[in-house]
Protein backbone atom coordinates (compact mmCIF):
# COMPACT_ATOMS: atom_id res chain seq x y z
CA UNK A 1 0.00 0.00 0.00
CA UNK A 2 1.33 3.45 -0.89
CA UNK A 3 0.00 6.70 0.56
CA UNK A 4 -0.15 10.00 -1.33
CA UNK A 5 2.71 12.22 -0.27
CA UNK A 6 2.99 15.98 -0.01
CA UNK A 7 6.35 16.26 -1.75
CA UNK A 8 9.32 14.22 -2.90
CA UNK A 9 11.76 15.04 -0.12
CA UNK A 10 12.78 13.18 3.02
CA UNK A 11 13.31 14.86 6.39
CA UNK A 12 15.18 12.81 8.97
CA UNK A 13 15.04 13.94 12.59
CA UNK A 14 17.67 11.99 14.43
CA UNK A 15 21.28 11.79 15.42
CA UNK A 16 24.82 12.56 14.34
CA UNK A 17 27.55 10.52 16.00
CA UNK A 18 31.32 10.23 15.86
CA UNK A 19 31.97 6.52 15.32
CA UNK A 20 35.22 4.98 16.53
CA UNK A 21 35.27 1.67 14.68
CA UNK A 22 37.70 -0.93 16.04
CA UNK A 23 37.96 -4.08 13.92
CA UNK A 24 39.67 -6.90 15.81
CA UNK A 25 40.40 -10.24 14.19
CA UNK A 26 40.81 -12.17 17.43
CA UNK A 27 38.78 -12.31 20.63
CA UNK A 28 39.28 -9.41 23.01
CA UNK A 29 42.03 -10.17 25.53
CA UNK A 30 40.87 -8.96 28.93
CA UNK A 31 43.41 -6.87 30.85
CA UNK A 32 45.91 -6.50 28.00
CA UNK A 33 46.25 -5.51 24.33
CA UNK A 34 44.28 -6.80 21.36
CA UNK A 35 45.46 -5.79 17.91
CA UNK A 36 42.84 -3.83 15.94
CA UNK A 37 42.37 -1.55 12.96
CA UNK A 38 40.77 1.66 14.25
CA UNK A 39 39.14 4.54 12.37
CA UNK A 40 37.13 7.59 13.44
CA UNK A 41 34.22 8.21 11.07
CA UNK A 42 31.02 10.26 10.92
CA UNK A 43 27.99 8.15 11.82
CA UNK A 44 24.71 8.13 13.71
CA UNK A 45 21.54 6.26 12.77
CA UNK A 46 19.67 9.29 11.47
CA UNK A 47 22.65 10.64 9.54
CA UNK A 48 23.33 7.21 8.06
CA UNK A 49 19.72 6.83 6.91
CA UNK A 50 19.81 10.25 5.27
CA UNK A 51 23.08 9.48 3.47
CA UNK A 52 21.88 6.12 2.17
CA UNK A 53 18.62 7.69 0.97
CA UNK A 54 20.67 10.04 -1.20
CA UNK A 55 22.75 7.07 -2.38
CA UNK A 56 19.49 5.40 -3.48
CA UNK A 57 18.42 8.37 -5.57
CA UNK A 58 16.43 10.64 -3.25
CA UNK A 59 17.44 14.12 -4.37
CA UNK A 60 16.03 16.16 -1.47
CA UNK A 61 17.15 14.86 1.92
CA UNK A 62 17.56 16.95 5.06
CA UNK A 63 18.71 15.94 8.54
CA UNK A 64 17.93 17.67 11.83
CA UNK A 65 20.29 16.67 14.63
CA UNK A 66 22.31 18.16 17.47
CA UNK A 67 26.12 18.16 17.62
CA UNK A 68 28.86 19.59 19.80
CA UNK A 69 30.61 22.78 18.77
CA UNK A 70 34.09 21.23 18.54
CA UNK A 71 33.37 19.05 15.49
CA UNK A 72 30.20 20.59 14.06
CA UNK A 73 31.98 21.76 10.90
CA UNK A 74 33.45 18.30 10.27
CA UNK A 75 30.06 16.64 10.57
CA UNK A 76 28.31 19.30 8.47
CA UNK A 77 30.90 18.92 5.73
CA UNK A 78 30.57 15.11 5.72
CA UNK A 79 26.79 15.32 5.40
CA UNK A 80 26.86 17.92 2.65
CA UNK A 81 29.46 15.96 0.68
CA UNK A 82 27.04 13.02 0.90
CA UNK A 83 24.27 15.21 -0.55
CA UNK A 84 22.37 15.73 2.71
CA UNK A 85 21.16 19.19 3.74
CA UNK A 86 22.51 19.50 7.27
CA UNK A 87 20.18 21.22 9.74
CA UNK A 88 22.54 20.96 12.69
CA UNK A 89 21.84 22.52 16.06
CA UNK A 90 25.18 23.28 17.71
CA UNK A 91 25.50 22.55 21.42
CA UNK A 92 27.94 24.81 23.27
CA UNK A 93 27.98 22.67 26.44
CA UNK A 94 27.92 18.99 25.49
CA UNK A 95 30.05 17.13 22.96
CA UNK A 96 28.78 15.26 19.92
CA UNK A 97 27.67 11.73 20.68
CA UNK A 98 30.41 9.10 20.39
CA UNK A 99 30.03 5.39 19.70
CA UNK A 100 32.85 2.87 19.98
CA UNK A 101 31.97 0.03 17.62
CA UNK A 102 33.83 -3.21 18.36
CA UNK A 103 33.68 -5.26 15.17
CA UNK A 104 34.75 -8.90 15.34
CA UNK A 105 36.07 -11.24 12.66
CA UNK A 106 32.51 -12.08 11.50
CA UNK A 107 31.77 -8.35 10.95
CA UNK A 108 29.32 -8.35 13.88
CA UNK A 109 29.46 -5.17 15.96
CA UNK A 110 29.01 -4.33 19.64
CA UNK A 111 28.49 -0.71 20.63
CA UNK A 112 29.66 1.40 23.57
CA UNK A 113 27.56 4.58 23.42
CA UNK A 114 27.95 8.06 24.86
CA UNK A 115 24.77 9.84 23.72
CA UNK A 116 26.26 13.30 24.17
CA UNK A 117 24.31 16.05 22.41
CA UNK A 118 21.87 13.66 20.69
CA UNK A 119 19.37 13.53 23.53
CA UNK A 120 19.50 17.33 23.97
CA UNK A 121 17.76 17.99 20.63
CA UNK A 122 15.19 20.57 21.76
CA UNK A 123 11.79 21.63 20.50
CA UNK A 124 13.29 25.02 19.62
CA UNK A 125 15.64 23.23 17.21
CA UNK A 126 12.67 22.08 15.12
CA UNK A 127 10.51 24.27 12.90
CA UNK A 128 7.43 23.02 10.99
CA UNK A 129 8.80 24.77 7.91
CA UNK A 130 11.48 22.06 7.77
CA UNK A 131 8.70 19.86 6.40
CA UNK A 132 8.12 22.14 3.40
CA UNK A 133 8.42 20.05 0.24
CA UNK A 134 8.87 16.84 2.20
CA UNK A 135 7.00 13.69 1.35
CA UNK A 136 8.18 11.70 4.34
CA UNK A 137 9.45 12.20 7.90
CA UNK A 138 11.73 9.60 9.46
CA UNK A 139 12.47 9.61 13.20
CA UNK A 140 15.42 7.89 14.80
CA UNK A 141 14.14 6.01 17.83
CA UNK A 142 17.17 7.11 19.86
CA UNK A 143 15.37 10.42 20.38
CA UNK A 144 12.55 8.67 22.25
CA UNK A 145 14.86 7.47 25.03
CA UNK A 146 15.10 10.85 26.84
CA UNK A 147 12.53 13.50 27.73
CA UNK A 148 14.05 16.49 25.88
CA UNK A 149 14.67 14.79 22.55
CA UNK A 150 11.44 12.81 22.87
CA UNK A 151 9.42 16.02 23.05
CA UNK A 152 11.13 17.20 19.86
CA UNK A 153 10.51 13.94 18.02
CA UNK A 154 6.84 13.95 19.03
CA UNK A 155 6.47 17.59 17.97
CA UNK A 156 7.89 16.69 14.56
CA UNK A 157 5.56 13.69 14.34
CA UNK A 158 2.48 15.80 15.14
CA UNK A 159 3.53 18.51 12.67
CA UNK A 160 3.98 15.93 9.92
CA UNK A 161 0.59 14.34 10.57
CA UNK A 162 -1.08 17.76 10.45
CA UNK A 163 0.41 18.21 6.96
CA UNK A 164 -0.50 14.72 5.80
CA UNK A 165 3.16 13.66 5.67
CA UNK A 166 3.67 9.98 6.61
CA UNK A 167 6.10 9.17 9.42
CA UNK A 168 8.40 6.21 10.02
CA UNK A 169 10.20 5.28 13.22
CA UNK A 170 13.23 3.04 13.74
CA UNK A 171 13.44 1.73 17.35
CA UNK A 172 17.24 2.02 16.99
CA UNK A 173 18.56 0.04 19.97
CA UNK A 174 17.43 -3.18 21.62
CA UNK A 175 19.56 -2.36 24.65
CA UNK A 176 18.08 1.09 25.24
CA UNK A 177 14.63 -0.21 24.36
CA UNK A 178 14.81 -2.78 27.15
CA UNK A 179 15.87 -0.09 29.63
CA UNK A 180 13.05 2.27 28.62
CA UNK A 181 10.27 -0.39 28.62
CA UNK A 182 8.94 -1.54 25.25
CA UNK A 183 5.34 -0.58 26.00
CA UNK A 184 6.32 3.01 26.69
CA UNK A 185 8.22 3.12 23.40
CA UNK A 186 5.12 2.01 21.52
CA UNK A 187 3.13 4.77 23.21
CA UNK A 188 5.78 7.38 22.35
CA UNK A 189 5.83 6.29 18.68
CA UNK A 190 2.03 6.25 18.32
CA UNK A 191 0.84 7.93 15.15
CA UNK A 192 3.66 6.70 12.93
CA UNK A 193 2.64 5.10 9.64
CA UNK A 194 5.62 2.74 9.46
CA UNK A 195 7.75 0.95 12.09
CA UNK A 196 11.16 -0.44 11.10
CA UNK A 197 12.56 -2.63 13.92
CA UNK A 198 15.18 -5.33 13.58
CA UNK A 199 14.39 -8.85 14.79
CA UNK A 200 15.66 -8.27 18.34
CA UNK A 201 13.69 -5.04 18.69
CA UNK A 202 10.52 -6.64 17.30
CA UNK A 203 10.91 -9.49 19.80
CA UNK A 204 11.23 -7.03 22.70
CA UNK A 205 8.27 -4.95 21.54
CA UNK A 206 5.92 -7.94 21.30
CA UNK A 207 7.32 -10.76 23.42
CA UNK A 208 7.01 -13.00 20.34
CA UNK A 209 10.16 -14.88 19.29
CA UNK A 210 9.30 -15.45 15.63
CA UNK A 211 9.91 -12.37 13.41
CA UNK A 212 6.85 -12.94 11.23
CA UNK A 213 4.55 -13.22 14.22
CA UNK A 214 6.14 -10.15 15.79
CA UNK A 215 5.77 -8.15 12.57
CA UNK A 216 2.11 -9.14 12.25
CA UNK A 217 1.42 -8.20 15.87
CA UNK A 218 3.11 -4.81 15.54
CA UNK A 219 1.07 -4.09 12.41
CA UNK A 220 -2.03 -4.07 14.59
CA UNK A 221 -0.64 -0.86 16.11
CA UNK A 222 1.24 0.61 13.13
CA UNK A 223 -0.33 0.40 9.65
CA UNK A 224 2.88 -0.92 8.08
CA UNK A 225 5.78 -2.81 9.65
CA UNK A 226 9.07 -4.00 8.19
CA UNK A 227 11.25 -6.20 10.40
CA UNK A 228 14.84 -6.48 9.19
CA UNK A 229 16.54 -9.84 9.64
CA UNK A 230 20.16 -9.07 8.78
CA UNK A 231 21.51 -11.65 6.36
CA UNK A 232 18.06 -13.26 6.09
CA UNK A 233 16.35 -10.23 4.54
CA UNK A 234 13.15 -8.67 5.85
CA UNK A 235 9.52 -9.49 6.61
CA UNK A 236 6.65 -7.10 5.80
CA UNK A 237 3.34 -6.88 7.61
CA UNK A 238 0.15 -4.81 7.51
CA UNK A 239 -3.26 -5.06 9.16
CA UNK A 240 -2.21 -7.82 11.53
CA UNK A 241 -0.83 -10.18 8.87
CA UNK A 242 2.45 -10.87 7.10
CA UNK A 243 2.30 -9.50 3.57
CA UNK A 244 5.70 -10.49 2.23
CA UNK A 245 9.21 -11.83 2.77
CA UNK A 246 12.24 -10.41 0.98
CA UNK A 247 15.57 -12.20 0.81
CA UNK A 248 18.83 -10.44 1.53
CA UNK A 249 21.53 -10.23 -1.09
CA UNK A 250 24.40 -12.62 -0.31
CA UNK A 251 27.68 -10.98 0.71
CA UNK A 252 30.81 -13.07 0.32
CA UNK A 253 33.24 -11.12 2.51
CA UNK A 254 31.46 -8.81 4.98
CA UNK A 255 33.70 -6.26 6.66
CA UNK A 256 31.56 -4.30 9.13
CA UNK A 257 27.84 -4.55 9.91
CA UNK A 258 27.76 -1.08 11.51
CA UNK A 259 24.90 0.86 9.92
CA UNK A 260 23.56 -1.98 7.78
CA UNK A 261 20.06 -1.49 9.20
CA UNK A 262 20.31 2.26 8.57
CA UNK A 263 21.32 1.53 4.98
CA UNK A 264 18.24 -0.66 4.58
CA UNK A 265 16.01 2.11 5.91
CA UNK A 266 17.55 4.78 3.68
CA UNK A 267 17.15 2.63 0.58
CA UNK A 268 13.64 1.58 1.55
CA UNK A 269 12.41 5.15 2.09
CA UNK A 270 14.07 6.47 -1.08
CA UNK A 271 12.32 3.75 -3.08
CA UNK A 272 8.96 4.53 -1.47
CA UNK A 273 9.32 8.19 -2.36
CA UNK A 274 10.14 7.18 -5.93
CA UNK A 275 6.83 5.30 -6.15
CA UNK A 276 7.85 1.71 -5.31
CA UNK A 277 5.54 -0.61 -3.39
CA UNK A 278 6.71 -1.99 -0.05
CA UNK A 279 8.18 -5.21 -1.46
CA UNK A 280 10.18 -3.42 -4.14
CA UNK A 281 11.31 -0.87 -1.56
CA UNK A 282 12.47 -3.70 0.71
CA UNK A 283 14.51 -5.14 -2.15
CA UNK A 284 16.26 -1.78 -2.53
CA UNK A 285 16.78 -1.70 1.23
CA UNK A 286 18.40 -5.13 1.09
CA UNK A 287 20.62 -3.99 -1.76
CA UNK A 288 21.84 -1.05 0.34
CA UNK A 289 22.33 -3.25 3.41
CA UNK A 290 24.45 -5.66 1.39
CA UNK A 291 26.58 -2.79 0.10
CA UNK A 292 26.94 -1.34 3.59
CA UNK A 293 28.57 -4.42 5.13
CA UNK A 294 31.35 -4.37 2.53
CA UNK A 295 32.78 -1.09 3.85
CA UNK A 296 33.89 0.23 7.24
CA UNK A 297 31.44 2.51 9.05
CA UNK A 298 27.76 3.28 8.67
CA UNK A 299 27.77 5.70 5.72
CA UNK A 300 27.98 4.93 2.00
CA UNK A 301 31.48 5.46 0.63
CA UNK A 302 31.84 8.78 -1.18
Amino acid sequence: MNLPVAGSGLLVVGDVVTDVVARHGSALAHGTDTAARIRSLPGGAGANVASWAVRSGCTEVALLARVGVEDADWHRDALERAGVRALLAVDEEVATATVIALVDATAERTFLTDSGAVLRLATDDFAPSMLDGMGWLHLSGYLLFAATSRATAQLALRSARERGVPVSVDPASAGFLAELDPQRFLEFAAGAELLLPNADEARLLTGLPEPGEAAAELSRTFPRVVVTLGGRGAVLAAGGAVTGWVRARPVRDPVDSTGAGDAFTGGFLAALLAGADDEAAALEGCRCGAEAVTAVGGRPPL
